[in-house]
């Protein structure tokens, strides 16, 4: 765990897992849902992953993911990331149907076009822009190297499919 932050929804907190490397980060996120399960049931609080678990006018939750490839940290890197997202954006609908374990019927409730999400039926990018699919960090874009984060996985993914259907699109061209 590296951080964790209070969220919109009434009693909605999130935390983050990482940095991490590759598949590690699905046994690090599993780990950490095992934990907070266990240490939530010793204090009766209920843990809730669904990305929309209240309904109202307000966040739901996601597991954003920042992803990056050893060119995309380097010099020269933000033409990595403009090809990944390129490619992102070629296979929206596949990574929507990988990104809940309801194909994407989970996501539908959270990813209105509101509430700092894209529309689950658009894809979308820029820099330092939480309402689109995926985001470029501000500083990512004025240094011309780092990461991309993709909004877009669903609080209950299963974090090893979200690996998969991100490295085939971006690294294996599948």
């Amino acid at each position: 765990i590296s951080g964790t932050n209070a969220e919109v929804m009434p009693a909605q907190w999130e935390f983050q897992v990482g940095p991490t490397e590759g598949i590690d980060m699905g046994d690090d996120l599993w780990v950490a849902r095992y934990l907070l399960e266990r240490v939530a049931e010793d204090f009766g609080v209920v843990v809730s992953f669904d990305p929309k678990p209240m309904k109202g006018d307000w966040n739901g939750a996601g597991a954003h993911c920042n992803y990056s490839t050893k060119a995309m940290r380097e010099k020269g890197g933000m033409e990595h990331i403009e090809k990944a997202i390129d490619k992102l954006s070629k296979h929206h609908i596949r990574h929507i149907k990988e990104y809940d374990p309801n194909e994407g019927k989970d996501n539908e409730r959270r990813l209105t076009g509101c509430h700092e999400t894209s529309s689950i039926h658009d894809f979308s990018s820029g820099v330092a822009n939480r309402g689109c699919s995926i985001r470029i960090p501000r500083e990512v874009s004025a240094q011309g190297y780092g990461y991309l984060e993709d909004r877009r996985p669903s609080s209950n993914c299963d974090p090893y499919s979200v690996t998969m259907v991100i490295v085939k699109t971006t690294c294996l061209e599948d």
